[in-house]
Formats: C-alpha cells, sequence, structure tokens
C-alpha cells in the first residue's frame, strides 16, 4: 500500500471508530480481517496513525476547524507527525487509493491556524470535565503534562533477577534496539518509531525462557519503592495478571513467602504461566471462592501489602489513547469507592511494623494523595514513611528521581512528562510497632 492508500485507510477506521462506537482494537483487527491484502508494514503503519489520531483528537479538530474523522487526520499529520501544508497536499492528490484533493477552508486551515488560542482540554487532548482534576494537580503545567501523556509509549521490560542480568540482555537483546531505562536497574527500553511493527518480544528466547517481562518502567519503579525484601510475608492484593507480583518475587529472591490474589479470579488466569516461567516457586495464589475471606488465615502477619489499585488509568493515556474519550466521571466515582474498600481490606493484614504500598496507574489527585490523606483519617495508627529513605533501592539516581517526580506529603507521582514513564502514584504506609 502507498502512504496515500494508507492514509485513507486511517480515515475509513477513525469513520468506524466514530459511527460503530468500537474500541480502536476491535476497529483495527477488523479491519485486518476484511483487507487481509495488507501486508504487516501496512497494518503496523495504518494502526500508527490510528492510534496518532486518537491521541490528537481534541486539538486535531480545533486545527482543522471540523471535527469530522477527515479533519483530525489531517491535522494530527501537521500537529503528530511535522508534516506542512505542501507535505499533506501531496498525500491527498485524489489518485487511485489516496484521499481526495485539499479543499480551500483544508489548505487555510493548515497554513495559518495554530493551538494558540485553544483552551487547556484542547490543547492538553483530554476530555473537558477532567480540566479542574488535572489543574488542581499540575496547575498551568496541565497541558504540557497532558501533551506528554498523548505522546507514544517505548517498549520497557523488566530483566528478571532471578534468571538474567540486565548487562547480558543488553547484548542479545541489542537486535531490537534495547537500551537501559534511565531510572530503573533493571528495565530495557526498546524505542519505537511512528510507523513500527510491534518488535514480537514474546518470540524472543529471552522471553520465553522468562528471563525479561514487558513492564512499564514506571510499574518497575513502583514495585521497588514498595521495599519488598527477601525473607518477608508479602501479599499482592490486586495481583491482577501478576506484573508486579513477579516483581515483587525477584526483589525477595526466592526467600519468604509471596501471596497473590485478586478480588475477580478471572484476572488471575495468566498469573500461572506467567509464574513457572519467570522460575518463581514461593507464590501462593489465592483465587476467591463464594463469600469466605481467602485470606482470614494469615491476618495481621503481613510485612507488607500491595495494593496496586483499581482506578481510572489516566497515567496509561499514551497506550490507550481511545480510554481517555470513553471515559466518563461515574468511572471516576465508581473508582474511589473500590480504592477506599481495598485500603480498608488491606489494614487488617498487616502486623506491627508492617506496611502498605498503595499504587495507581493515574494522575488524579483524587486517587492519589486524597485517597491517602481519607485512609490516615480512618487508620491513624498508619504513617507515610518519606520516599526518600524507600528511594535507596534506585542506588546512585535515587537523588536525580525524587527531583523529577512530583513529591507530596502522601506519596510520589510520576508522570511521562516528569520521568518519562507513564503516570503512577505511589504511596508507602507504615503500621505502628
Amino acid at each position: 500500500m502507498t502512504p496515500a492508500a494508507r492514509l485513507s485507510a486511517a480515515i475509513e477506521l477513525i469513520d468506524a471508530i466514530d459511527s460503530q462506537r468500537v474500541p480502536a482494537a476491535k476497529a483495527l483487527k477488523e479491519w485486518g480481517t476484511a483487507h487481509r491484502y495488507a501486508g504487516s508494514g501496512d497494518r503496523a503503519a495504518i494502526a500508527g496513525l490510528t492510534w496518532d489520531v486518537l491521541r490528537r483528537r481534541a486539538s486535531s479538530a480545533w486545527l482543522m476547524d471540523s471535527d469530522t474523522p477527515r479533519a483530525r487526520v489531517l491535522g494530527m499529520l501537521k500537529l503528530e507527525r511535522g508534516l506542512d501544508a505542501a507535505a499533506i497536499a501531496a498525500l491527498c492528490d485524489g489518485g487511485r487509493f489516496a484521499p481526495e484533493p485539499l479543499s480551500n477552508a483544508e489548505q487555510a486551515a493548515l497554513t495559518s491556524r495554530t493551538l494558540d488560542d485553544a483552551p487547556p482540554h484542547v490543547a492538553g487532548d483530554y476530555p473537558e470535565w477532567l480540566d479542574g482534576e488535572l489543574a488542581a494537580v499540575f496547575g498551568d503545567d496541565r497541558v504540557a503534562e497532558a501533551t506528554a501523556m498523548a505522546s507514544r509509549a517505548p517498549l520497557d521490560l523488566r530483566v528478571n533477577t532471578l534468571k538474567a542480568k540486565r548487562d547480558k540482555l543488553l547484548g542479545s537483546l541489542a537486535h531490537l534496539g534495547a537500551k537501559a531505562t534511565p531510572w530503573s536497574p533493571l528495565g530495557l527500553r526498546i524505542e519505537l518509531g511512528a510507523d513500527a511493527r510491534n518488535p514480537g518480544i514474546h518470540s524472543e528466547e529471552d522471553f520465553i525462557k522468562g528471563a525479561v517481562e514487558v513492564q512499564d518502567e514506571g510499574s518497575q519503579l513502583a514495585a521497588l519503592l514498595s521495599g519488598a525484601k527477601p525473607g518477608e510475608q508479602v501479599i499482592d492484593l490486586c495481583a491482577g495478571a501478576g506484573g508486579k507480583t513477579l516483581a515483587l518475587a525477584a526483589m525477595m529472591q526466592g526467600k519468604g513467602r509471596l501471596i497473590a490474589t485478586d478480588h475477580d479470579k478471572r484476572q488471575l488466569a495468566p498469573i500461572y504461566e506467567r509464574l513457572s516461567r519467570a522460575g518463581v516457586h514461593n507464590c501462593d495464589i489465592r483465587t476467591p471462592k463464594g463469600p469466605n475471606d481467602t485470606l482470614s488465615d494469615i491476618s495481621g502477619s503481613a510485612d507488607l501489602v500491595l495494593i496496586d489499585a483499581p482506578c481510572t488509568g489516566t497515567g496509561t493515556w499514551r497506550r490507550n489513547p481511545d480510554a481517555k474519550w470513553r471515559m466518563r466521571p461515574g468511572a471516576l466515582e465508581v473508582r474511589l469507592k473500590d480504592q477506599a474498600e481495598v485500603l480498608d481490606r488491606a489494614v487488617p493484614l498487616v502486623k506491627p511494623g508492617g506496611r502498605i504500598a498503595y499504587v495507581t496507574c493515574s494522575v488524579l489527585g483524587q486517587e492519589n494523595g486524597a485517597q491517602i490523606a481519607a485512609f490516615l483519617a480512618r487508620h491513624p495508627e498508619f504513617a507515610v514513611v518519606p520516599l526518600q529513605q524507600t528511594a535507596a533501592v534506585l542506588w546512585d539516581k535515587a537523588e536525580d528521581f525524587l527531583a523529577a517526580a512530583l513529591v507530596s506529603e502522601q506519596g510520589l507521582l510520576m508522570t511521562p512528562r516528569r520521568t518519562g514513564t507513564d503516570g503512577f502514584f505511589v504511596s508507602v504506609m507504615k503500621k505502628a510497632g
């Protein structure tokens, strides 16, 4: 397919996402099934165009003074891909499979319009109802922060120290362009271009043997900041598919007791195979069964309870750009209730002197600092542990990392703009001994 034909396909896909109200991933899969002649490179390029339009949905429409699928695709080419009006016009020449030529209005918009007068939610590409939430956290920096959250994310990997060392994997994965992550001592990063195909990490020998796992650097750091140690009893209370469970297991070096559970047992399905591949032998998976408490036998004995809390996922907008446009205020209210409940459920599990590590992949203050403040008001026997102490796990980079992140009395916030990671909030609280 020519670049112009790929552009036409992206316009078609955006139209389908709009009119059928389907998630982008589903629309892309259905398009690929219906257009089997398109090669893997074509599908990757079209997917990249589609995701970039969703990343720049509001600002592209503003730039073009039109909210049609075609207008958003054209606006994205200028804002995200950096093409000028002449380059865009060359793609839209009206030839076979190419988009129709630019209209006078489109030509004028691409030549003269800017985002200088756009309101914050448009310039930052986020739902207008979230403007107050982001302003409360970032103030006048919210547009810059949100713009970074609309950028393309790299592929990050975590080295499984139960099986490998980072220096060795930097060599064996060099053909994929793997580099060391800026902060995490366990991370590898593969930068992805605009039309890059998935590097197929799951077929790599290092992945098959359990030496690496796909995990954003921010998620790696959140696990490290929990301070899990060999010999401790650690509970991963919202384990899901097991990403942070695996990180905790490596930190514990196979020593101690690790318990993984989740309120939704369906989320636990992938964890068994992942633990086996990673060589983890000290993890007990507790699957919820009916109304009975699956953790009643370990009450008051945990050194650490990790809560990877259910949240709005605003910190993962780089990877899920269509999710932000489908998010509604009611979703935030539900998540706030879920978070308070899981925090309270962790309390009786922690022994005196034990810790709760609360993690979200959200940048919203209500889910983060406000949630911790409310918890401490309900449970005064807990106090926030200064992350300057916990960040010692980051060795010589701890001071620079803390300077980059947004640190408050309640915890620490990572963002794409500040730390180059997904958005993550971390708070560690210790129970009085």
